[in-house]
């Protein structure tokens, strides 16, 4: 589904800000993982997420998608197939458009229409009315409110919602309820796993949060220094725990984690 082949990209090569953020990586998701992903601060989690994404060029190696080879496609291709959410409410929105506007610009990019911009029918309207319903917030009812004026929480559905309203090959969700308060946080993630599993979306999700990365998905990496330096999957996945991964990160990479917010983290 996913195959990843070698890949290294290197930042400010030949200055004293030179940083390897990827290092021969590679990695290979069939369809249907669900797969999180944890690592210290500058392990190259984001920067992963990046080169999938088509932020940047890699340096070498190649990257596959459904069997087509997307190392050199721009960006605008790759987000018909593959929906990303960031850890910021922020991102991922236009602010001053209505949720209507903005639901339909999602729509229409994910179904490679050129026309971004065409009258909103009264079918569409009828289906953003029917997703807004299942997110419980009462969205069905403001399709005409600016997306600015919504909460933190009400924003991050919403853009969950844009990144699967036609369901991508690929989901990429980068600490996604990591700025929201604790009660956001978890209805965003329930229904995370709910579209997920309706839809069957292969997904890779970056997580501070061990106990969230051992009970989430079939399937966790953990990365260091731009690597991806353990692979748990099946049997042993549904037997692992928080502390499981700190004693394995600790035996593999020969030093503790030195991220608070993955050791603080419930």
């Amino acid at each position: 589904m996913l195959d990843l082949i070698e890949v290294s990209k290197t930042f400010e090569p030949g200055t004293v800000n030179e940083k390897k953020a990827l290092d021969r990586l590679s990695l290979h998701v069939d369809k249907g993982d669900f797969i999180t992903i944890v690592g210290s601060n500058g392990a190259g989690k984001t920067t992963l997420f990046n080169a999938i994404a088509g932020n940047f060029l890699a340096d070498r190696g190649r990257i596959v998608l459904n069997g087509q080879d997307i190392t050199f496609l721009p960006v605008h291709q790759r987000s018909r197939q593959i929906g990303r959410l960031f850890q910021d409410p922020l991102k991922g929105t236009a602010p001053h458009m209505t949720i209507e506007e903005n639901l339909a610009l999602a729509y229409r990019r994910a179904g490679g229409k050129t026309s971004l911009f065409s009258r909103i029918s009264s079918q569409d309207r009828r289906q953003f009315r029917e997703a807004l319903k299942e997110l419980d917030m009462g969205l069905e009812n403001r399709l005409t409110t600016p997306v600015g004026t919504l909460s933190g929480g009400q924003r991050q559905a919403l853009t969950l919602l844009m990144a699967t309203i036609v369901p991508p090959a690929l989901l990429l969700l980068d600490e996604h309820t990591a700025a929201l308060d604790p009660g956001a946080a978890e209805k965003i993630m329930a229904l995370t796993e709910q579209i997920v599993s309706r839809d069957k979306v292969t997904c890779l999700m970056i997580t501070h949060n061990l106990q969230q990365a051992v009970s989430i998905g079939n399937r966790t990496l953990m990365m260091e220094n731009g690597r991806i330096i353990l692979d748990i999957s099946g049997e042993e996945h549904s037997r692992l725990t928080a502390e499981d991964l700190i004693r394995r990160f600790r035996e593999t990479a020969g030093r503790s984690f030195d991220n608070d917010r993955i050791l603080l983290s419930d």
